[in-house]
């Protein structure tokens, strides 16, 4: 059984996809590694401590030739897999709903491809979430990135020439990224508020000391999807959540929004007339930017300034905390596989509940629910 890690292409991606632990504990399964040479340097890792691993270190077409299993951070494209064998899997993040092209190119190639995204979120498979342990980090990147940019400091400070205010920042979007945003700005010494269309986060949000903002007396509106997620909020509780935030948003000095609906644009949360009431100097920072953005104006990878306010997000916000972020991608992918490995057969076996959550080509063809037509 050989797994393969090429070196990721896709514009200031630092991040990859296995790292020497990693490549132990693969290697200990029985399985061997080949690396496409300089593939982890963007993060921190480098060939001879991959060496050193037990991997093997080498150009990108030796390092796939013949591979059973190909990882990456994002899926490459199909041409790079040239030299594969027939049918191989390749576990990485494909953006299938709005890749739809690349996925059929996996079909064509024959290749097996496994959107890691698409992993259901159900109790065994927490440790092999993507989106989880990428958005953890996101949501930390997000506050640090509007705090340096924002012009003033986080916490009060009590000091003889006088006292400096805290700064308020307002999350928008209560999921793991929410979460860690609201932690991480909590430690900051801000004064935090948050809000979701789920009213089951306005518990974990008090659980971290912020101040729940939520749209009350709106019937039957719960925004809870499947699997944890977030759905489409209604047409009511959009308008009854404007008006809402319309208030609160004009005496914040952050913004974080972090909404986004898996196979969809992301939804709109932020309107050009509430950017106009913010005080100048004010920071948003847009994490659903790379979707949409939730934010109008927002731009990915730029600070776009509107009304005295600065407007920013990055299209991949986790890459820019590489090494952690590629430790923590790396270990799903191992704890994903790991929990199928067949000792018997040498290499792991899908059950039907995941795989079908997260195949989207076999044999030929398009087969997730989703997009084959």
């Amino acid at each position: 059984m050989k797994i393969a890690i090429l070196k990721e292409t896709a514009p200031g991606e630092a991040r990859v996809a296995a790292t020497p632990e990693t490549m132990k504990k693969f290697i200990t399964l029985g399985a061997t590694i080949a690396i496409e040479e300089g593939a982890g340097a963007a993060a921190s890792y480098s060939d001879e401590a991959y060496r050193e691993a037990g991997a093997e270190v080498l150009p990108a077409a030796r390092a796939v030739s013949d591979a059973d299993i190909v990882l990456g951070v994002q899926a490459p494209p199909a041409m790079a897999l040239a030299g594969a064998k027939k049918g191989a899997w390749v576990a990485a993040s494909f953006d299938p709903f709005r890749q739809q092209e690349l996925v059929a190119d996996y079909a064509k190639g024959g290749f097996e491809a496994l959107a890691m995204e698409l992993m259901p979120r159900i109790t065994r498979a927490q440790s092999m979430d993507v989106l989880s342990s990428q958005s953890n980090l996101a949501g930390y990147k997000a506050v640090l990135t509007a705090a340096n940019v924002y012009g003033r400091a986080f916490p009060m400070m009590m000091t003889a020439a006088g006292t400096v205010q805290a700064a308020r920042v307002f999350v928008m979007g209560v999921g793991v990224a929410g979460l860690q945003a609201i932690a991480t700005a909590k430690r900051l010494g801000a004064q935090v508020s948050a809000t979701d269309v789920r009213s089951a986060t306005k518990e974990q949000i008090q659980s971290l000391g912020a101040k729940p903002i939520f749209v009350e007396n709106v019937a039957g509106i719960e925004g809870e999807g499947t699997g944890g997620y977030a759905t489409e909020m209604s047409e009511e509780y959009q308008k009854a959540q404007a008006e809402l935030v319309s208030g609160h948003i004009a005496k914040q000095d952050i913004v974080i929004t972090t909404a986004l609906i898996p196979g969809r644009a992301a939804p709109r949360l932020i309107s050009d007339a509430q950017i106009a009431s913010m005080k100048p100097g004010s920071v948003i920072f847009d994490l659903a930017v790379g979707q949409g953005g939730n934010v109008e104006g927002s731009s990915p990878d730029e600070v776009v300034e509107k009304h005295g306010v600065k407007i920013v997000g990055y299209t991949n916000t986790a890459g820019h905390l590489a090494a952690d972020a590629s430790a923590l991608f790396a270990r799903n992918l191992f704890n994903f596989l790991n929990a199928f490995w067949d000792k018997e057969q040498g290499r792991p076996v899908l059950d039907q509940e995941i795989g079908d959550a997260i195949r989207l080509t076999r044999d030929g063809a398009v087969v997730h629910p989703k997009l084959a037509s």
